[in-house]
């Protein structure tokens, strides 16, 4: 976007989903970056209810989104969750023509299925976490008999930690499992994983170039999880770079750039791990990280010489030439 000042950014925020609040913190700031590198911001706010809202609060109708979209040159989707990071707002973008920042429908979907995350994984030889599904419904039952407690169970297409439970017991997982289903289905049970959490960040750029992030390191208490409230009230403590070996450094790298290009990611994505004793092990993927300025991805970049303005910039001069390059295959 360096040689279009009077491009007009779309950054939509907000979304149905309990991610709610934490997109509009995301939407907030890359708002502000955008005002910063003196482009013309057009807010738009998904409700709750699912409804779209100018900059001013007014409801749009579905048609109206898309008028005002078509009138922006890029789209910077900060949804999280179900129906946004899910690959639902790519698709919107894409049958309404608006080129957008982030990855497309197919990365969206796969990255957010942590079930199906946890396949392709496995088949590139990327270790996960040894699981089991609990599928959809109440009356869906889920066998550990395989698995070794303590377990983590949550939801398969959750974020923000909301539904994660951690379970030392065998006895207590049916009971669990019927709480994490408030939080979405299918559920997972996990064998809980012992190990160091560390996370990477991967986003190509207008040259074609991957550019990876410093590695992270989230300071969890040893069986306890990065949960929701250590994500957004500041107290997490993050080291940056990641005090790791250089092996692991090499496999989280590695493990993160392969699943950029085989889940077909564009924009950013992040990539969590575990370094444990044996090696390192995938924990999820989340194509449409947080945002903010104090969130991971952009302390990870920060770390590299690049800071969150330049980050925003570097995004949408990536979605600006992709969307040059398949103007020309049309």
């Amino acid at each position: 976007m360096t040689q279009n000042t009077s491009a007009r950014i779309a950054v939509i925020g907000g979304g149905v989903s309990d991610e709610h609040d934490v997109s509009l913190a995301s939407a907030a700031a890359v708002s502000r970056a955008v005002v910063e590198l003196g482009l013309e911001v057009v807010p738009l706010t998904i409700g709750e209810d699912g409804a779209w809202h100018d900059e001013n609060g007014g409801v749009l109708p579905a048609h109206g989104a898309v008028e005002v979209l078509a009138d922006c040159d890029i789209a910077f989707p900060a949804l999280h969750g179900v129906n946004g990071e899910d690959g639902a707002i790519a698709g919107f973008l894409d049958l309404s023509g608006v080129p957008y920042v982030g990855s497309p429908v197919r990365a969206g979907a796969l990255g957010m299925d942590k079930w199906v995350t946890k396949l392709i994984a496995d088949s590139l030889g990327i270790a996960t976490a040894k699981a089991a599904v609990a599928g959809i419904g109440v009356g869906a039952s889920v066998t550990t008999t395989d698995l070794k407690p303590p377990f983590v169970i949550k939801p398969a297409t959750g974020g923000s930690s909301n539904g994660v439970f951690v379970v030392h017991e065998r006895d207590g997982v049916a009971e669990t499992v019927s709480r994490a289903r408030a939080f979405g289905e299918p559920v997972l049970v996990e064998e809980y994983v012992l190990g160091r959490e560390v996370d990477i960040a991967v986003f190509r750029d207008r040259d074609g170039e991957l550019r990876l992030g410093s590695t992270l390191e989230i300071g969890v208490a040893p069986g306890g999880v990065f949960d929701r409230t250590q994500k957004y009230d500041g107290s997490a403590a993050f080291t940056v770079p990641a005090p790791i070996g250089e092996r692991d450094e090499a496999s989280i790298r590695h493990a993160a750039v392969l699943l950029y290009e085989t889940l077909g990611c564009s924009g950013v994505a992040r990539f969590d791990f575990f370094a444990t004793a044996a090696g390192v092990v995938l924990n999820e993927v989340n194509t449409a990280p947080g945002m903010t300025e104090q969130s991971q991805v952009p302390l990870m970049y920060a770390a590299t010489g690049l800071d969150y303005v330049g980050l925003i910039a570097a995004l949408l001069e990536s979605a600006e030439q992709s969307s040059f390059r398949n103007s020309i295959l049309v």
